[in-house]
């Protein structure tokens, strides 16, 4: 067998950035994808000479001396990436039928912007700011040159981001705007917790910024990095097995023939997919797996892709949260045929110039209930109603969105169409879920998993560990790779870098 001192099973950012900074550290490390293309969420595909992008829209914190910016520079990728940053003034736009509110970066500006709409409410305003950067600031350059890799932020992951919101204000119209866009990942203001809105909406207010020529740019930086630094990175390898021996995993089994030895093993991919895999069920205590397997997962997303004819849509430096005109901003009415859709996020990709939109993709959160008719069905091999299905679910977003932007039918050249089903496919993630688990803030303490398992050399990483998106799985993959090589020692190394 192959020998590594660390097996890393997922190729989507979280196995990337853990394999970027075990290598980086002298390990000698292998990353394993069972897909032909490496990325996961960071995978682009190109439809009629676009660059289309899978899952990461736009990131935040990535200017000099910002938090995210100083992970990718300690990954050894930052100045290769290529960026736009979005507009400053209005880097999100939550339109809720005629009425339009901004968001800004800096928090003076924005909640300034905000109360130039709601005077009376500058007060609300400003304790919710506080109470953001409280949150936010958790997180920093300056607590990572110190060696700590966070400060304690678990008493704001039992709080509602909806009961929050509503301590701040009483101002119904104000709440939803607050909320515009914590609903395209968490539909139910029972359980999002503030922690989780609040490191998002901290990081965009920092800087917000939209990835340029396709996000897939990312993760070949990242793969080069690893082999840099002599390291693999190994596509169509999908691990089968993790075979015991006693209380550690003895070898990686992969595409049910090679086996591979790791002194330790990191797992990407979900918790649940990640113990399903263990020869012994016992290893891994029947209470605790039926656990994992319960966890609540956020909804899927359906995208439609819309290439746009050349020169026809102007740019603009701005995201689009369009909202039912008679939405609270949480409330999960959908009626697709009849184009009331909960929410659409609207994220434009620039062609050369800058000047011209060449793509948009319209994303809509998507109930499992939906798409529950092809759950058994593989890709190409879904059927004439599920084609048919999917173009009445783009037609019927681009309805909705044509409500808000009357001209973009006529600027339409082609569409395209991924389901929560063709996410599972391409990310194996359970139903399709494209936030990971739930992080619910009644019961903060079940769905937060650490990244030490009872296995000994099993270690998780990824969204499914700590908050979703780009800022949070690298904090997660900074959390696993602590637990192997020092948490003061890399945080200092990423802090300083």
């Amino acid at each position: 067998m192959e020998h590594y001192d660390a097996i890393i099973i997922g190729s989507g950012l979280g196995g990337l950035a853990c394999g970027a900074t075990l290598s980086r550290e002298g390990m000698k490390v292998c990353v394993l994808e069972r897909h032909g293309v490496l990325g996961g969420c960071l995978q682009s595909f190109r439809r009629q000479g676009r660059m289309l992008d899978t899952g990461m829209h736009y990131v935040g914190s990535m200017a000099p001396g910002q938090i995210l910016h100083q992970y990718f520079k300690y990954y050894g990728i930052a100045d290769r990436l290529q960026l736009d940053r979005l507009d400053p003034e209005a880097y999100d736009v939550i339109r809720f039928g005629e009425e339009r509110y901004v968001y800004a970066c800096g928090y003076d500006r924005f909640a300034e912007r905000l109360a130039e709409r709601f005077p009376a409410e500058r007060a609300g305003i400003e304790a919710y700011c506080d109470l953001l950067q409280r949150v936010g600031t958790t997180i920093s350059p300056e607590l990572l040159r110190a060696g700590r890799l966070s400060a304690d932020g678990s008493e704001y992951m039992g709080l509602s981001v909806f009961e929050s919101i509503a301590e701040c204000t009483r101002n119904p119209e104000l709440r939803r705007v607050l909320a515009g866009t914590t609903g395209l990942h968490s539909r139910d203001r029972a359980r999002t917790s503030f922690y989780e809105h609040a490191m998002i909406q901290h990081s965009y207010i920092e800087s917000a910024w939209r990835f340029v020529g396709g996000t897939q740019h990312v993760a070949d930086a990242l793969v080069e990095a690893i082999r840099r630094h002599g390291g693999e990175v190994r596509s169509g390898m999908e691990v089968t097995r993790l075979g015991l021996d006693g209380r550690k995993i003895g070898y990686v089994e992969v595409n049910g023939t090679d086996r591979l030895a790791g002194r330790y093993v990191v797992s990407a991919i979900h918790p649940a997919a990640t113990f399903a895999l263990l020869d012994d069920p016992n290893a891994i205590r029947p209470a605790f797996f039926r656990h994992v397997r319960t966890l609540g997962n956020s909804c899927g997303i359906f995208t439609t892709y819309l290439l746009m004819k050349p020169g026809s849509c102007p740019y603009v430096g701005s995201n689009y949260y369009l909202h039912a005109d008679e939405s609270d901003g949480w409330t999960m009415r959908v009626d697709y045929r009849g184009c009331n859709l909960p929410v659409v996020l609207v994220c434009m990709q620039p062609d050369p110039t800058r000047n011209y939109a060449e793509a948009l993709s319209l994303l809509v959160p998507m109930p499992s209930d939906e798409w529950q008719p092809w759950a058994g069905t593989t890709l190409g091999h879904r059927g004439a109603d599920y084609a048919a299905w999917k173009e009445r679910y783009a037609q019927t977003s681009i309805d909705f969105v044509a409500r808000y932007f009357p001209a973009i039918r006529s600027q339409i050249e082609a569409v395209y169409t991924a389901s929560p089903l063709t996410y599972r496919h391409y990310t194996a993630t359970p139903d399709g879920s494209a936030y990971g688990i739930v992080k619910d803030c009644r019961n903060s303490l079940s769905t937060h998993l650490s990244v030490r398992t009872r296995i000994e050399n099993l270690l998780l990483t990824g969204q499914n560990i700590n908050v979703h998106g780009a800022l949070g799985v690298c904090v997660s993959a900074a959390a696993t790779c602590s637990a192997l090589v020092g948490e003061e020692y890399l945080t200092k190394k990423i802090g300083y870098e």
